[in-house]
């Protein structure tokens, strides 16, 4: 199997994946979209919602790093710009939802 199928495979996998996760936080955010801060805090330290909160995160940046970096492939034609691009959004990809939950779990 080649690279870009997989990558199609694992962007079709992660949107299924997140389709229930992205309904579960939009419910959510409705919920406690005008609630006070404690309420807030209080949603973000159940951890059922850390847990769900934690996937939404990790699938919703593994699936903009599959998507944009398919842009990539198709607009941009240096090799190593596209090489630079592509490590910079997958290393961002990772870090940014890593230091994301680790301050959901450092919450109260």
């Amino acid at each position: 199997m080649n690279l870009a199928t997989k990558k199609w495979i694992f962007l079709k996998i992660s949107s299924i994946i997140l389709l229930p996760l992205m309904l579960w936080f939009i419910v959510n955010f409705i919920a406690i979209y005008n609630s006070s801060y404690l309420e807030v805090l209080e949603f973000f330290t159940n951890p059922k919602s850390k847990f769900l909160f934690s996937l939404f995160i990790i699938f919703a940046y593994f699936f903009s790093a599959l998507s944009i970096s398919e842009v990539f492939e198709d607009y941009i034609e240096d090799d190593k710009i596209k090489y630079v691009a592509n490590r910079v959004l997958f290393i961002s990809a990772i870090t940014i939802p890593l230091l994301t939950i680790i301050f959901l779990f450092n919450l109260i």
